[in-house]
Parts: structure tokens; C-alpha cells; sequence
């Protein structure tokens, strides 16, 4: 069966093999940030920082900026990187399209927070991820926030996790793009959040900016269909 399989692949192009484990997950990211000599990771929706803190596990050891909207993550966040002078954490701010105020609505299991509103179409596959509360929140151009931390930097990796807000960060971040070489951002396939920009026009987005896919990583299913709702992608600069 796999001999077959692989020869209908090869009929159509296509190179089917296993995966090494060598590159797949934070080893393949971390990979990438080594060759593109990454010194400074900008976390856009930083939580309590869990995705920096798995970058220094994996071996990252440049300069982190992490940004968080959430009172009771902000604290937790701010713990967790006082005892490491290279992660800087800024104020307590919502990255958008501008800078001002906006009100962000708390999910109960905090990661899910956004600014728009969440559909059925997540809080029915994620029922700890209805919103709880609201919080006003200071919003911020991401321009504006990293206009001192990117002034040395040769090469940045740029993540966001917005939930459906990605759209409005990458409007506020002309200077900053500029800057990065990877992008992480988060690709719904269906709507999750009331307004957001899904999957195939946020890659059309970046691709008008110098980026293209790298990687697709599923991370939320519906399980009653075991259709993808939504992924993390993985963008590099384009080699001109």
C-alpha cells in the first residue's frame, strides 16, 4: 500500500516520505531562526508568555518584546521574565491599527481573548473559551511600541496571536514588517471571531508584503466533523 501510494504521488509530482522529527514543531521554528540569524522575537498577544519561554527551551537566547492586553497575564508575564534581561515586556496594551483605548473580551480560558466578538462557531468546539468579562485596555500601533527595540535589530521574527485581530496588528506595523524575516500568525479557515480576515486572504495579505508560507500547523479541529478550523502559519521573506 505505501509503494502504491508513493507511486500515485509521483504521478502527480509529489515526493511522499516520513517527516523527521528532526524539523517538525519548535525544532523547525527554531531551525529557521537560526538561519535567518533572528536577535530579536517580537510576541504580539504574549499571554504569560508561553511561546517565549519555549523559545528559550529551544535554545533562542536573542532578544524577546512581548506584548499583552490581559491584566491578570500581564502580571503573570512580567514574573516570568524578570529574571531574564534580554525579555523585555512592554505596558499593558491591546496592538491595532491605531493607538487609543478599546475594551477586549476575557475568555475563560484566557488564551481565547480578543477584542471582536467570538462565534458559535468557536465556543461551541471550545466551551472554555466563552468569554467571561470585559477589560478596557490601552491599543497601540505596534510601530509604536517597537520603534526603540527594533532600532538595532537585523532580524526579526514577528508572531501574533490576536484571536482574529491579526488583521488591524499588521496594519499598525509597516516599519516592523520591514524588519522581519519570519512571521507566526494565527489562519482560521472558518470565521471564529465576528470580523476577522481568514486564512487564504491573510496569506494573499502577506504575500503582498514579501512573505510566503513556510509551515501550516493544525491546532483546532472541530470533533464531532474532524473539520480544521484553524492553524498556525509559518512565513519567511521571499528571496527576491
Amino acid at each position: 500500500m505505501k509503494k502504491l501510494i508513493k507511486q500515485v504521488g509521483r504521478t502527480f509530482g509529489i515526493e511522499i516520505g516520513r517527516i523527521s522529527p528532526v524539523i517538525s514543531g519548535v525544532s523547525k521554528r527554531k531551525r529557521l531562526m537560526d538561519g535567518y540569524h533572528v536577535d530579536l522575537l517580537i510576541d504580539v498577544g504574549a499571554n504569560k508568555g508561553q511561546f517565549a519561554l519555549e523559545s528559550r527551551e529551544s535554545g533562542y537566547q536573542g532578544k524577546i518584546f512581548s506584548i499583552e492586553p490581559l491584566s491578570d497575564a500581564h502580571n503573570i508575564l512580567l514574573q516570568n521574565s524578570e529574571n531574564d534581561h534580554n525579555w523585555i515586556v512592554a505596558p499593558r496594551c491591546a496592538t491595532g491599527s491605531e493607538d487609543g483605548h478599546v475594551e477586549i473580551n476575557i475568555s475563560g480560558n484566557s488564551v481565547s481573548s480578543s477584542i471582536l466578538p467570538m462565534l458559535e462557531s468557536h465556543s461551541d468546539v471550545a466551551p472554555k473559551s466563552t468569554y467571561v468579562g470585559t477589560e478596557q485596555t490601552p491599543l497601540c500601533r505596534l510601530d509604536t511600541l517597537t520603534g526603540d527595540y527594533c532600532v538595532d535589530a537585523e532580524s526579526v521574527f514577528l508572531k501574533i496571536d490576536t484571536q482574529g485581530y491579526e488583521q488591524q496588528v499588521l496594519l499598525g506595523a509597516p516599519k516592523t514588517l520591514k524588519k522581519a524575516k519570519m512571521i507566526q500568525i494565527e489562519l482560521s479557515l472558518v470565521p471564529l471571531y465576528g470580523g476577522q480576515m481568514l486564512m487564504f486572504d491573510m496569506i494573499n495579505e502577506l504575500h503582498k508584503v514579501g512573505f510566503e508560507v513556510f509551515d501550516l500547523v493544525p491546532i483546532l479541529f472541530n470533533a464531532a466533523s474532524g473539520r480544521l478550523l484553524q492553524v498556525d502559519g509559518l512565513f519567511v521573506r521571499k528571496v527576491q
